[in-house]
C-alpha cells in the first residue's frame, strides 16, 4: 500500500474564531417544521459572494448561518446576528418563525425532506438508511484558528476531558417526537450512531491522522476527511480545530459565552505546548463515559475530571475553570462573554428550561417551541 498523501494543513492565525450555527425553520401557526430553506436561499444568495454566509443543511428545514473569520467573540456574534435578521425577514414572509434546539420536541422525523440536488447528501442518506433519515438535529459548531498543525491534536486531545462540559452547558434536546427522553442531550445519543460521527480517536501526531484519513478513503469509508463528522475533529482546509459536539444553542448569548469558552481553552493550551507543558489526557474509556453522563444527566452530571479518575460535579468543576481561564479572556477581549457562562450555570441550560416550560403549560410541547422562537429572537427571559 502507498504511503498515505499529506493533508496541508491551512495557515492560520492563532485563536481566530469562526461559528456555524444551524437554524429551524417552524411554522408560526402550528410549531412543527417547515420546509422553507428551499426558498429562502436563494433570496440570500448574494450573501454567498465572499465565502459562505448563509447556506443549506441536510433537511430543507433548516438553515445554516457562518461567519467570516474574526479574532474578538463579539464580532463574530454581530456578524452572526446581523445575518440572522434577514434570514428571519424572509421567513416572515413565508409565514415561519426561528428556533434552535438539538432536536425538535415533537415533530416527525419521517415528515421531513432530504434537501434536493445535493450528491453528498444522497449518498449520506443511502449509506446509513433509517439512522440518517433520523438525523432531525441541529447544532452550532465552533472553528479556533491553530497556528502550527503540530498542536492540532494534543489540544484536540486535551478538549476531550472538557467533551462533558462542552455538551451540558449546551445540552438542548430533552424531547423527541413528542417524548421525554430523559436525556438532557438526546442528540448526542442520535448523531454517533453515523458511522462516522462520534468521539474522534486520540492520535499521537499528525502523520497518524492522515494515515487514518488514507486508510478510510482507501477503503471507501469516506471520500475525503470532510466526511468525519467527530465531536471535535481538525480542519485542515481552514486551519482550525472545530468543536462539533454543542446541541443546537437557543439563544444568542449562550452561542457567545460557549464560543467565549472554546477559544480561551484553545488559546490556553496553545499557550501551554509553547512553554513545553504537557497537555492533560484522559483515557478513550473515560471520555466516552463522560459524554454518556453529561448526555443522560446535564447540569448533575458528576464527571472524571483526569486520567487517575478522580470526580467532580460538572459545574463545580466549570466553575474553577472559569476562574481559570479570566487573564486569557480578558487578554483575548471576550471577557463578559465568558462570564455569561456562569449565567448559564445558574439560571439553567435549554434543556432544563425547555422541561420547565413544558411543565407550566401541562406538557404543551407547542408552547416549548415558542419559548425556543422567543429565545432566539429576544434573549431569554430572566422573570421566573
Amino acid at each position: 500500500m502507498r504511503a498515505p498523501a499529506p493533508i496541508p494543513f491551512a495557515d492560520s492565525q492563532r485563536s481566530t474564531l469562526g461559528l456555524e450555527w444551524e437554524l429551524a425553520l417552524v411554522d408560526r401557526s402550528s410549531g412543527e417544521l417547515a420546509p422553507y430553506a428551499p426558498s429562502i436561499l436563494p433570496v440570500l444568495n448574494h450573501l454567498n459572494h465572499d465565502g459562505d454566509r448563509v447556506t443549506k443543511e441536510l433537511l430543507t428545514n433548516t438553515v445554516e448561518v457562518v461567519t467570516g473569520v474574526h479574532t474578538r467573540v463579539s464580532d463574530a456574534v454581530n456578524d452572526l446576528t446581523s445575518t440572522i435578521d434577514l434570514v428571519r425577514g424572509e421567513a416572515e414572509l413565508l409565514g415561519a418563525d426561528l428556533m434552535c434546539a438539538g432536536t425538535h420536541p415533537f415533530s416527525q422525523w419521517f415528515q421531513q425532506e432530504v434537501t434536493p440536488g445535493s450528491e453528498r447528501y444522497a449518498t449520506l442518506i443511502d449509506r446509513t438508511r433509517w439512522w440518517g433519515r433520523q438525523m432531525m438535529i441541529w447544532g452550532v459548531h465552533a472553528h479556533v484558528g491553530i497556528d502550527d498543525h503540530r498542536k492540532v491534536l494534543p489540544i484536540l486531545n486535551a478538549l476531550l476531558t472538557y467533551l462533558p462540559h462542552f455538551q451540558v452547558l449546551t445540552a438542548s434536546s430533552p424531547f423527541w417526537v413528542g417524548e421525554a427522553t430523559g436525556y438532557a442531550s438526546n442528540r448526542a445519543m442520535m448523531f454517533q450512531q453515523l458511522p462516522t460521527a462520534g468521539l474522534p480517536p486520540q492520535f499521537d501526531s499528525y502523520a497518524e491522522y492522515e494515515a487514518m484519513v488514507h486508510d478510510m478513503t482507501h477503503t471507501g469509508v469516506i471520500d475525503d476527511f470532510s466526511e468525519l463528522r467527530w465531536d471535535l475533529r481538525p480542519s485542515p482546509k481552514w486551519g482550525t480545530l472545530e468543536i462539533r459536539v454543542f446541541d443546537g444553542i437557543s439563544s444568542v448569548s449562550e452561542v457567545a459565552s460557549m464560543a467565549a469558552l472554546v477559544q480561551c481553552l484553545v488559546d490556553d493550551f496553545a499557550a501551554r505546548l509553547e512553554r513545553g507543558e504537557e497537555l492533560p489526557r484522559m483515557q478513550p474509556w473515560f471520555v466516552r463515559e463522560n459524554k454518556w453522563r453529561a448526555a443522560r444527566y446535564g447540569m448533575e452530571a458528576i464527571v472524571i475530571q483526569n486520567a487517575a479518575g478522580d470526580e467532580r460535579l460538572v459545574t463545580d468543576d466549570t466553575q474553577d475553570l472559569l476562574a481559570r481561564l479570566e487573564p486569557t479572556a480578558d487578554r483575548l477581549g471576550c471577557l463578559p462573554e465568558l462570564f455569561g457562562v456562569q449565567t448559564i450555570i445558574s439560571g439553567g441550560a435549554s434543556y432544563q428550561r425547555q422541561l420547565a416550560v413544558a411543565a407550566k403549560n401541562d406538557g404543551s410541547l407547542k408552547a416549548v417551541v415558542a419559548a425556543l422562537v422567543a429565545e432566539l429572537r429576544d434573549g431569554i427571559s430572566t422573570t421566573a
